[in-house]
This record gives C-alpha cells, sequence and structure tokens, in this order.
C-alpha cells in the first residue's frame, strides 16, 4: 500500500508541479553558475545508497568548505542555563556541573567532556555562508525538495520516512541504538522534520536520533497519510529542515 501511494502520489505530483519545477530551474541557473540540480550519495533504509536529487541552494563547490566551517556546526553545540542541564534532566541536581564557557553561557561539564572525544554526527550550520539568496528562500519553503518526488518515483525512497543521511553522516550512526533509524524508510518529510518546524526548530542531536527510531519502530500507512497532512502547516514555519 505504501508504495502504490508513493508512485500514485509522486507521479501526480510531478505532472502538477511541473511549470513550478521549470520556473525554479530557470531562477536558479541565472542567479549563480553551476547545474541547477545538486545528487549526493545518500544512505537510506538498510544503509542502502542512492542518489538524492534537489534544487542546488550553494555556491559551486559548497562541500569542499565543510572542513571550513566544523566550528560553526550547531550539533556540537548544547543548549543550557544556569538552572540545570537538558542532559542530565534525568539525573539529581547536584550530579549536574555547570561549568562558564568562554562566551559566558553555561553548559555541563559532563557533556562538555563527552563532546570533546566524539564528533557530532549531524551537520547544520546558522546563517551557512555557502547558501545562495534563493536557495535560502528554496530551502525556506522546503521546494529544494521537490525533485525528490523523482527519487520516490523511482524506488529510492518513500514521500514519508526518516531523512536519507549523507554518507559521512550515516557512518557516525552504527551503534545499536543509532543505527535503528535505518530499519524505517527514507522519506522526504517525516516525524523529525515536523516536529522540528512545530517547535521552531529546537531540537537536539539526540532528540533526532530518538525521533528516527520511533519512527523506524512505528511506522504504518494511515501513521504516514497523517504526518503527509501535518507537513502542509509544517512548511509555513520558518526554520528550514
Amino acid at each position: 500500500m505504501k508504495r502504490i501511494f508513493d508512485i500514485l502520489a509522486s507521479s501526480s505530483a510531478l505532472l502538477i508541479l511541473a511549470p513550478l519545477l521549470i520556473l525554479i530551474a530557470l531562477i536558479v541557473k541565472l542567479e549563480s553558475p553551476g547545474p541547477v540540480f545538486y545528487s549526493s550519495y545518500r544512505a537510506g533504509m538498510g544503509y542502502e545508497r542512492f542518489k538524492l536529487i534537489k534544487f542546488r541552494t550553494m555556491s559551486a563547490n559548497a562541500d569542499s568548505k565543510l572542513k571550513d566551517l566544523a566550528h560553526l556546526n550547531q550539533y556540537e553545540s548544547v543548549q543550557t542555563t544556569s538552572d540545570g542541564c537538558e542532559h542530565c534532566s534525568h539525573l539529581p541536581v547536584a550530579a549536574c556541573t555547570l561549568i562558564v564557557m568562554p562566551d559566558g553561557s553555561y553548559s555541563c561539564e559532563r557533556w562538555e567532556s563527552a563532546k570533546a572525544k566524539s564528533k557530532a554526527a549531524f551537520f547544520k550550520f546558522k546563517d551557512d555562508p555557502r547558501i545562495t539568496p534563493f536557495g535560502k528562500f528554496l530551502r525556506n519553503t522546503s521546494l529544494d525538495e521537490l525533485p525528490q518526488l523523482i527519487n520516490v518515483l523511482r524506488g529510492d525512497m518513500s514521500l514519508v520516512g526518516n531523512r536519507p543521511l549523507p554518507l559521512y553522516e550515516a557512518e557516525k550512526l552504527t551503534a545499536d541504538v543509532s543505527a535503528q533509524r535505518f530499519l524505517g524508510p527514507a522519506g522526504i518529510t517525516g516525524l523529525w522534520q515536523v516536529t522540528k518546524r512545530g517547535r521552531g526548530g529546537a531540537m537536539s542531536e539526540e532528540e533526532r536520533i530518538q525521533l528516527d527510531n520511533h519512527y523506524a519502530q512505528n511506522y504504518s500507512f494511515l501513521g504516514d497519510i497523517q504526518l503527509v497532512l501535518r507537513t502542509i502547516p509544517a512548511l509555513f514555519q520558518k526554520e528550514n529542515v
């Protein structure tokens, strides 16, 4: 049932949205040099690799700049307050030792120590300098995701599922708990994306993994329909996913 729905929905959407797709392609081409589409290998269900297609939203050779921007990765930081640490909320207050960071913010000593020993699996930057002006608009409206309907039609992924990860992110999620997300299908939209937009973009790496695992263990056709319906109002949130 899920696959039949994917074929019917993706083929219909491609036909209906054809004029919009052509218009976006023209603007992308005129705004900056480079190809209209961006494709890269992603890890889907069962770590299966496929080439994901999106409208290009970054300047050319953006991936080569990733290491230079690693210090801006939002998933390398933690949101804390002087009242306690979110990563130690399940422990007694006394168990969480807060330290003052160079910028004056508070962080958990236990969390900072663990973070220093391992790099974050996900990459996300605020005000990413690699993104073009029109690319920012495409991301904020999720229009850059429309070419993924081709991936859905080909069977690479589903309309609803966990976000297919770049290989450099997927290879860091091999522990039993983290790898559970790959038991479910990859998708254009899903539980994590809808939940994040509804909360204004506030989400830690751990929360994201938990939501991915929850979907992989509990996904169903009716549940997917509900997520599709929730995606529509979520598109009007400013935070890009």
